[in-house]
């Protein structure tokens, strides 16, 4: 798991924290994959969030036993009643470590900064955890960062991601006699594309969890990212397209040629659209027939569309 932290907006190693939506294509692909996966009733078993107080770490908390704690409640919410984690403390370059083995026992590596600084232990075993309930369904992508970037989308849609979004935040520190900001963040999405899945999941389940988050940079990234989720309903051809979009639409459907995110198929006397599912972007194949109440059949989203 990928930890960025350093003197103004820069990781450990001098890089900048990536900002926007630079991960967008793989995240929806993503989301697909856990659809298909699990199915929409699958999903919909998740329908709360980790509530902040199952997750708080008091300083007085002896260490090892809260951090086993905390990870039965990852282990309870996403739903793996026979795993066992093994928390433990060291140094080392990422925030997290998971050993992935048969079960039901799993090794979880934290690093050593969580001892003193637990406010975002939860969200680094909300990932690790998932990562050990992906790897029980035979779900992966190919590559470390596609699939690191699978297991952020899939920890956040199924309602502990909001945690990875709340480690992200910019704090003054002391170093030596300079008074320096430092930026901080779990995960391999941006803040914005963390907050683009917390908008698709509230769509589906009108889970708001903005009131949750300490971290005004992480309130930002999510309304920046609600932003962006909010243009994906309003693209032909969906009925709440813009002016430009449906004009733009209906001259491409007069000529059968694609647009954006649409293509047309079929002989011309009777042609059919295919577009993105805006929910878990399964692409969707209807005949153009004018305005239609359509239905995702691997989400199960209620669309408006006007083909």
């Amino acid at each position: 798991m990928a930890e960025h932290v350093g003197s103004g907006a820069t990781d450990a190693t001098g890089g900048a924290i990536v900002h926007g939506f630079p991960h967008l294509g793989t995240v929806q692909a993503a989301l697909t994959a856990l659809y298909r996966r699990i199915s929409a009733d699958g999903v919909a078993r998740f329908a709360a969030s980790v509530h902040p107080e199952l997750v708080e770490f008091p300083a007085d908390e002896d260490l090892y036993l809260g951090a086993q704690r905390v990870a039965r409640v990852m282990v309870q919410h996403f739903r793996l009643p026979d795993a066992r984690m093994v928390v433990g403390f060291r140094d080392m370059v990422h925030a997290g470590n998971v050993e992935l083995a048969a079960g039901p026992e799993y090794f979880i590596e934290l690093h050593s900064r969580f001892r003193t600084d637990r406010r975002d232990v939860g969200a680094a075993l909300a990932h690790e955890v998932m990562h050990v309930h992906l790897h029980r369904l035979g779900l992966e992508f190919p590559g470390t960062r596609d699939n690191e970037i699978l297991t952020d989308t899939a920890t956040t849609f199924l309602g502990a991601g909001w945690l990875l979004l709340d480690a992200y935040r910019e704090e003054a520190a002391i170093r030596g006699e300079r008074l320096m900001m430092s930026a901080y963040k779990l995960g391999y999405l941006t803040p914005e594309e963390f907050g683009y899945v917390l908008a698709k999941r509230e769509r589906v389940f009108g889970d708001d969890i903005e009131p949750w988050f300490r971290s005004a940079q992480a309130r930002e990234a999510y309304r920046a990212g609600a932003a962006r989720a909010s243009q994906d309903l309003r693209r032909a051809p969906l009925a709440a397209a813009g002016w430009a979009a449906r004009r733009r639409y209906a001259k491409d459907r007069r000529a059968l040629a694609s647009g954006p995110d649409y293509a047309f198929d079929g002989p011309p006397s009777a042609p059919r659209v295919s577009f993105p599912c805006p929910t878990c972007f399964q692409r969707l194949r209807l005949p153009c027939r004018g305005r239609l109440r359509a239905r995702c059949t691997l989400c199960k989203s209620e669309l408006d569309v006007e083909t």
